[in-house]
């Protein structure tokens, strides 16, 4: 166990480091092992300024940039919008990264795109439903949605989010990122299937997670012990 590289943890979309990590208890695992751990609030998200404008959140990796420490390298843990924001720092500089792991995050990465009826539904506060012409993955996007009017959350700063200018990664991004990567995705996710992914990575390892869906991913015993095992 390398306990002395400090991890970086970054949370999913509408969530933050205290919801998806440290409640679901993450943080006292990986303490117990030996790790320091460095939390992230992305822009938009948690205890980070919330602004309201799209295009303040173009370069949303930044804020992952920042959190690495200024020498050596970390051990990263990213979870669906955490995990593509870590695959893009990484793409961009691979050096200061160890091992990355990440779950829910599949070939999503590459076709996902900006629902503006998502959007809308989590300014207004509403169910996105299979009546709502053009939303693909209704019930996802209504979590999302759900999820956004979640204490301490901003609807308008998620949406904003949401709606942020963003070039998505290509095979050729992610064959920058040299380093061992662990990918855990439920079988039941929509982020899924990841075969393009873990092709397009050149040290990847794909853990599948039977019956597990997005959601429920990051409160998944199942993931935390697959990563313990990946940092150790």
């Amino acid at each position: 166990m390398t306990a002395d590289v400090p991890v970086l943890m970054v949370h999913g979309f509408a969530s933050s480091f205290e919801r998806n990590w440290r409640e679901p208890g993450w943080v006292d695992v990986l303490q117990e092992e030996g790790h320091q751990v460095i939390g992230v609030d992305v822009l938009g998200h948690g205890e980070a300024p919330k602004p309201v404008e799209p295009e303040a959140y173009r370069d949303l990796h930044l804020g992952v940039e920042r959190a690495l420490p200024p020498d050596g390298q970390v051990d990263a843990v990213g979870f669906s919008m955490g995990g593509q924001l870590l695959l893009r720092v990484a793409s961009r500089s691979p050096e200061r990264f160890r091992r990355i792991a990440i779950g829910g995050v599949g070939d999503n990465i590459f076709s996902g795109s900006v629902s503006e009826q998502a959007a809308l539904a989590i300014e207004e506060g509403r169910a996105v439903g299979p009546d709502d012409e053009g939303v693909e993955g209704h019930e996802s996007l209504g979590a999302f949605a759900r999820f956004a009017q979640a204490p301490g959350n901003d609807p308008a700063a998620l949406a904003a989010c949401m709606r942020r200018p963003q070039d998505r990664l290509s095979e050729e991004d992610l064959a920058q990122v040299r380093v061992p990567v662990l990918v855990v995705l439920g079988d039941r996710d929509f982020a899924g299937p990841a075969d393009r992914l873990v092709t397009a990575l050149p040290a990847a390892r794909l853990v599948s997670l039977p019956g597990a869906d997005h959601f429920g991913t990051p409160k998944d015993f199942r993931f935390i012990e697959a990563v313990v095992k990946f940092l150790a």
